[in-house]
């Protein structure tokens, strides 16, 4: 059996630019770089500690919810051993809360299946 890890990321502005609002009241991510951010890089470190230990057929992915930029963080999460992502991409999800965001996230990770959810 094996044992499958997904690790909720997230696209953030990054902290040292210059941030601001849209003109919709939502973070304006074209005005500024994005990356991973800094504690969700730190759980999918853990995430593959806990893949190694586990040994063969172990996997850690990788699930965020976010514009076309939060590839980038897939990205990230990838190069650092994450074995596959997911990136939930719908326009309709602009300026979203964070129960509806959470809503969507869930329902991506329990499609991606699970042994074990780590969150930054």
């Amino acid at each position: 059996m094996s044992l499958r890890i997904v690790v909720c990321v997230k696209y953030v502005p990054d902290a040292t630019g210059d941030r601001r609002f849209a003109e919709d009241f939502t973070t304006d991510r074209d005005g500024v770089d994005g990356l991973l951010s800094e504690l969700d890089e730190y759980g999918v470190e853990q995430a593959l500690r806990i893949a190694e230990a586990a040994g063969d057929g172990a996997e850690v992915t990788v699930v965020t919810v976010g514009p076309d930029d939060a590839k980038d963080a897939l990205r990230k999460a990838l190069s650092m051993g994450a074995d596959k992502a997911v990136h939930v991409n719908d326009d309709d999800l602009h300026g979203s809360d964070a129960l509806a965001t959470s809503l969507v996230l869930a329902k991506a990770v329990e499609q991606a299946g699970f042994d074990l959810v780590v969150c930054g």
